[in-house]
C-alpha cells in the first residue's frame, strides 16, 4: 500500500467495536471488518486513499440517523466521522462552520447563542451530513429555506483523496449536486452554513386531539395553513397517545393526532393565526407557548429512541383533497405499533422560491411532504406485519402523490425509487457529474446515484471497488 492512514482504527474484538458500529435503526446489524475514526480532514483523505488501495467497501458514518444504516457496512471500511464534530459560529458574520461527524442538538445550542439558527432536523441526534446532502427538511424550512439552501461552502474529501471546496465560486458543479444528492460525491468534513435570526423564543409547542376527530383535524388544519405565513412550521402526526402525564388518561394508548408547530416570527401575531387551530376541537392537550427554539427541537427526541426497529417511506403529495385525508386516516389508525408515527407536513414558503433547478433537491412546489415512519420494540416476530403496514398504507395515498421522495425519508426501495425522486433529467446531471467525481462508485453505500453505464464499463478491472 503506498497510503497510509495513522488515525484511530477499531477492529472486531477491539473495546468498543461493537457500541461503535450500531446506528439509530435497530434492524442493522452489520460488521464492518474495520472502523476508522480520523480527528481530521487530511486523516479521511488518508483513510479514503487506503480503502480504494485496499478495494474495500467503504461507508461514511455522520449521525447514523438514517434509517438505511447505510452508515456501516459488511466486512468493509467504515469511516467514522464523529470525532469531526467542531462548531464555530460566527456571529458579525452569521456564519457557522460545522464539522461532517456532528448532530443537531450540539449546533442548535451553539447558534442559539446568538439568536441564529440554520434550518436543522426534527430529532436533536440527526446528523449534520446526512441531513444538509439530503437537502434538509426541518420546521424552519418556510422561513430560512432547506438545510442546503443555506450552504456557503463545504470542505469535501474526494474519491481519490483529494480535499477540495466546493462553493458556488469553486467546484460549482460538485456544490449543485452535493445539495440534494446525498452522499454520492465525496466526504463532507466541514459545512460552513449562514445563519438566520431565529429565536431565542419561538411559538411553538403541540396540540393533541383524540383519534376520532383525525378526519377533520386534518382538513381544518389543511385550510387553516393554505396560505399561512412564512414564519409558520407545523405538521399533523397519527400517532397512538402515549402513557405520559400530560394526556389524560382515557386517552392514552388510543389512537390521536398531534400537531406540531414552530413560529418562527413575531409571537403575538402568532398566537392570533393559531387562535383558531387551538379552537378547534377542541384539543385534549394545548402544549404551546412561548419557548426557546431549542426546545421545539427536542420535542419529539423522546418518541424516536435509538434501537427500535424501523421502516420509512414517503412521498410528495401533489395534492390533499378530501378524499385523501379519509384515505390516509382509514388505513392508518389503528397502526399495528404504538410507536408508529406518520406525519403529513406543510410545504411552500421558502423553500418554493429557491429555484427548482438551482441545486440537486426538486419537489420545491409540492404542499405537502408526507413521512410514513414505522417504528416498534426489537422483536423480529412482528417486523414483517409492521413492514407490510408501511407499505399498504404508502400504496393506498399513490394516487396523490407526484411521483418523487425526499430520499432522507425512505428505506431502501431500489435505483427506480432514486432516479424518481430527481426526475429523468436531473438524474442524468447527477450520474454525469458523478462520472466526474467517482467513476468508479466508491461512495455507492448511500441511496446510490451510479455513473453512467459508459464510465463503468471503462473503469472495469481497476481494482477499486470491492
Amino acid at each position: 500500500m503506498t497510503q497510509q492512514y495513522d488515525g484511530l482504527t477499531i477492529r472486531p474484538g477491539d473495546h468498543g467495536y461493537d457500541e461503535t458500529r450500531r446506528v439509530f435503526n435497530g434492524m442493522i446489524d452489520r460488521r464492518p471488518e474495520r472502523i476508522l475514526r480520523p480527528s481530521n480532514a487530511d486523516e479521511v483523505a488518508a483513510a479514503v486513499r487506503w480503502a480504494v488501495e485496499a478495494g474495500s467497501p467503504l461507508s461514511v458514518y455522520g449521525g447514523g440517523h438514517g434509517v438505511t444504516g447505510s452508515a456501516v457496512v459488511d466486512g468493509g471500511v467504515c469511516l467514522d466521522l464523529r470525532a469531526l464534530d467542531g462548531i464555530e459560529v460566527r456571529p458579525d458574520e452569521r456564519l457557522a462552520r460545522v464539522g461532517g461527524g456532528a448532530t443537531w442538538g450540539p449546533v442548535d445550542a451553539a447558534t442559539q447563542e446568538f439568536g441564529l439558527a440554520v434550518t436543522g432536523g426534527r430529532v436533536t441526534t440527526t446528523g449534520v451530513a446526512g441531513l444538509t446532502l439530503g437537502s434538509g427538511s426541518g420546521w424552519l424550512e418556510r422561513c430560512c429555506g432547506l438545510t442546503c439552501d443555506s450552504l456557503v461552502s463545504m470542505q469535501v474529501v474526494t474519491a481519490d483523496g483529494r480535499i477540495v471546496t466546493a462553493s458556488a465560486e469553486e467546484n460549482p458543479d460538485l456544490f449543485w449536486a452535493l445539495r440534494g444528492g446525498g452522499g454520492n460525491f465525496g466526504v463532507v468534513t466541514e459545512f460552513t452554513f449562514g445563519l438566520h435570526e431565529v429565536g431565542p423564543l419561538v411559538l411553538g409547542g403541540m396540540l393533541l386531539y383524540p383519534g376520532f376527530l383525525t378526519r377533520d383535524l386534518i382538513k381544518f388544519w389543511r385550510d387553516l395553513v393554505q396560505d399561512a405565513p412564512d414564519a409558520l412550521g407545523s405538521g399533523v402526526a397519527l400517532i397512538t397517545a402515549p402513557p405520559a402525564e400530560f394526556v389524560p388518561e382515557p386517552a392514552r394508548g388510543q389512537p390521536a393526532a398531534g400537531v406540531i408547530v414552530c413560529w418562527a416570527g413575531d409571537i403575538d401575531e402568532g398566537q392570533r393565526f393559531l387562535a383558531p387551530l387551538r379552537d378547534f376541537g377542541p384539543p385534549a392537550v394545548d402544549l404551546v407557548q412561548p419557548m426557546p427554539y431549542t426546545a421545539v427541537q427536542q420535542l419529539i427526541d423522546e418518541p424516536n429512541p435509538a434501537g427500535m426497529h424501523n421502516y420509512w417511506s414517503g412521498d410528495f403529495l401533489a395534492e390533499l383533497p378530501d378524499e385523501a385525508v379519509d384515505r390516509l386516516v382509514a388505513q392508518a389508525q389503528p397502526a399495528p405499533s404504538p410507536l408508529t408515527q406518520i406525519i403529513l407536513l406543510q410545504g411552500g414558503g421558502a423553500v418554493s422560491r429557491v429555484g427548482e433547478d438551482e441545486t440537486a433537491f426538486g419537489q420545491r412546489q409540492a404542499p405537502y411532504n408526507l413521512h410514513y415512519l414505522g417504528m416498534w420494540p426489537p422483536d423480529h416476530a412482528e417486523d414483517q406485519r409492521n413492514i407490510a403496514f408501511i407499505r399498504d398504507l404508502a400504496a393506498a395515498m399513490k394516487p396523490w402523490t407526484t411521483g418523487n421522495a425526499y430520499l432522507n425519508f425512505i428505506g431502501e426501495e431500489g435505483l427506480g425509487r432514486v432516479e424518481a425522486a430527481f426526475g429523468p433529467e436531473k438524474f442524468a446531471r447527477l450520474q454525469a457529474i458523478k462520472d466526474v467525481w467517482d467513476p468508479t462508485n466508491v461512495f455507492r453505500h448511500n441511496q446510490n446515484i451510479p455513473p453512467s453505464r459508459e464510465t463503468v464499463a471503462a473503469g472495469a478491472g481497476a481494482g477499486t471497488v470491492g
